[in-house]
């Protein structure tokens, strides 16, 4: 019975290490998320600030071949 015993704690113990770990990943992942997040807003701020004021046509502009 002791056995069990110790082998259920073992198995708590390195369970519970697993745990943590992930969760630490998970909050870097997060972190990294919401600084891709901050970064991709500023980025379309950045492209509509430049953007011309009239909506132009791809159809209206010629390749530059000719």
């Amino acid at each position: 019975m002791d056995s069990r015993i110790t082998e259920l704690e073992i198995k708590l113990a390195y369970t519970e290490d697993v745990v943590d770990e992930l969760n630490r990943t998970v909050f870097r992942q997060q972190q990294q998320i919401d600084l891709l997040a901050t970064q991709l807003k500023a980025l379309r701020e950045q492209v509509q600030a430049d953007a011309p004021a009239e909506q132009r046509s791809l159809r209206d502009e010629l390749p530059p071949h000719y």
